[in-house]
């Protein structure tokens, strides 16, 4: 039985890359069906953040010193593969160079899931993710794409590289109308965003389409979840939130939008999410090489619109209509009404997109992790 050390954020922190580490860990649990536990390397913000759960393995994200403590520990342990789960901003040092120290001083083989991959990166990402990529026995990409950009930029051979979708739940449509009556949402046609709140989501797009929208389906809402980003509130408050009020205001269209402003624990999300019509993704950055909430949205089976940033444009590769431009709301407006008009032909869309989300539900991503991890273990099971 392959025993694993994830490397990453984890619950209870309030972090997308936790929660999701959480997730896979539960999700290969379950296919090794083993009693024992896999460890997690937590990362914390102080060397006094102590947790009394044996499995939770502490490393202070500042303290350079500290992980080349745990690469020893994770030497002198029975791991047998390491699953590093990489974001450059949960690691110390400048753009998190700090996780080179553990992986310079590791001895078992290491997996490297890479959640941000750049088309054309640049320093100081670019030779810290060159070498986390160089030291990694395999990759693992949530994006197609990312298969290219590493291979063309670091020369990473390709059968190094694999290709697993985000994870995400499993829908339950029985639950739907239930789910729409305890949101008041069942007499309204529901188009929702989620996340953080910042710049740069796009909503602004949505919210100059809405009114065009609104003289054709009267009872249509925009639901904008999510508090806003703790980073945007340190520098400016709540000025952003205020400006989109604002907006709203001057549209008009006060009844047509709800800002749901808190952070949603995954079953409340996963609730808000099968009881919207259309999930929208209209971010302007097509860089983006990861979308969490665009890739439960589709794992739930709802429709889905969203501009072509990198994410959207892989995951919805074979539905191209369903890719809309930034900086022209005419064809949101067309798009939204056309199905949101038809319900015959917005079912149709939940169709194929649950189609598409099969292979991201959680049991089957797991199993595809897991079945990787073995057979890593098997073909470097002496330290290198």
């Amino acid at each position: 039985m392959t025993k694993i050390a994830y490397v990453s954020t984890y619950v209870p922190k309030k972090c997308g890359l936790a929660t999701y580490t959480f997730h896979l860990r539960q999700a290969v649990q379950g296919v090794k069906e083993w009693r024992g536990k896999d460890p997690v390397i937590v990362l914390t913000d102080s060397v006094r953040d102590k947790n009394d759960d044996p499995i939770l393995w502490p490393l202070p994200r500042d303290q350079e010193a500290a992980y080349a403590k745990m690469a020893r520990k994770i030497n002198q342990s029975d791991v047998d593969v390491v699953s590093l789960q990489h974001e450059f901003g949960i690691f110390g040092g400048e753009a998190g160079g700090h996780i080179l120290t553990l992986i310079r001083n590791l001895e078992k083989p290491l997996i490297t899931t890479f959640h941000t991959v750049f088309d054309k990166p640049l320093p100081p990402y670019a030779p810290i993710q060159r070498e986390i990529a160089e030291r990694s026995s395999k990759i693992i990409v949530m994006n197609r794409k990312a298969i290219d950009y590493l291979h063309e930029t670091f020369g990473v051979p390709k059968e190094r590289i694999f290709f697993i979708p985000h994870g995400t739940p499993e829908p339950n449509p029985e639950s739907r109308h239930r789910l729409r009556a305890q949101l008041g949402w069942d007499n309204r046609k529901v188009l929702m965003t989620f996340g953080l709140l910042g710049r740069g989501k796009g909503i602004e797009l949505l919210l100059r389409a809405l009114p065009g929208i609104v003289k054709q389906i009267p009872d249509v809402l925009y639901a904008i979840v999510g508090q806003t980003h703790p980073e945007v509130k340190k520098r400016e408050g709540e000025r952003y939130r205020e400006e989109l009020l604002e907006q709203i205001r001057r549209s008009g269209i006060e009844r047509n939008v709800v800002m749901i402003d808190r952070y949603m624990e995954e079953h409340d999300l996963v609730k808000h999410l099968m009881a919207c019509d259309i999930y929208v993704t209209p971010y302007p950055g097509m860089q983006q090489i990861t979308s969490g909430t665009l890739a439960y949205a589709v794992g739930l089976g709802r429709p889905v619109l969203s501009t072509p940033y990198c994410y959207a444009q892989d995951l919805l590769s074979d539905y191209p209509e369903l890719l809309l431009p930034y900086d022209d709301e005419q064809p949101w407006i067309d798009k939204i009404v056309s199905l949101l008009s038809n319900d015959v032909l917005l079912r149709g869309w939940g169709k194929k997109i649950e189609s598409v989300g099969k292979s991201m539900h959680w049991p089957e991503v797991g199993r595809r992790h897991e079945q990787l991890f073995a057979e890593v273990r098997k073909l470097e099971s002496v330290p290198r």
